[in-house]
């Protein structure tokens, strides 16, 4: 029963994160033209591959760091699953751990498939131009740790109270 939500929340995290990909970058033929302005400056679709982990980082492009970022995916996503099993927490973190595991599993499938994380995400706000590009993907990722983050700080602190 515990894994449940784990699941579904991580299916669909995958599913938004993958049909997202796929009609931004192949429907609306985003890699092709490059940029579409959305609600500028806040929201913009902006073609990227990235071959590393958020930003850019560990951009090396080999074929080596291709599947040393799919194995620390994986692991990441193995993790998360055992400690949902293991642990009798309430709804909200099998949620969490759920939508983190679904992004990075969102992340590792464009790997599989182009060799490299599709990326069409732009947000740029109050004059601050972002040079960077995101997915849905690191959304989940992101709000799935943060939210792990946060609740997991509650619980240390009543106990400690």
């Amino acid at each position: 029963m515990r894994l449940r939500l784990f699941l579904w929340a991580g299916l669909v995290a995958f599913v938004i994160d993958q049909l997202s990909k796929y009609v931004v970058i192949h429907l609306m033929d985003l890699a092709r033209i490059y940029a579409i302005d959305v609600l500028p400056p806040l929201i913009n679709f902006r073609y990227g591959e990235n071959r590393g982990i958020n930003f850019g980082l560990f951009d090396g492009g080999s074929e080596a760091s291709r599947w040393i970022l799919i194995a620390l995916s994986l692991a990441v996503v193995a993790a998360a699953t055992v400690w949902v099993v293991r642990r009798p927490d309430p709804w909200h973190k099998q949620l969490f751990a759920g939508l983190m595991a679904g992004g990075a599993l969102g992340n590792v499938a464009d790997r599989l498939l182009y060799g490299y994380v599709l990326d069409f995400l732009n947000m740029s706000c109050c004059g601050l131009n972002n040079p960077y590009v995101f997915n849905l993907a690191d959304v989940f990722i992101f709000a799935g740790a943060l939210g792990l983050v946060i609740f997991d700080a509650g619980r240390d602190s009543k106990k400690a109270g």
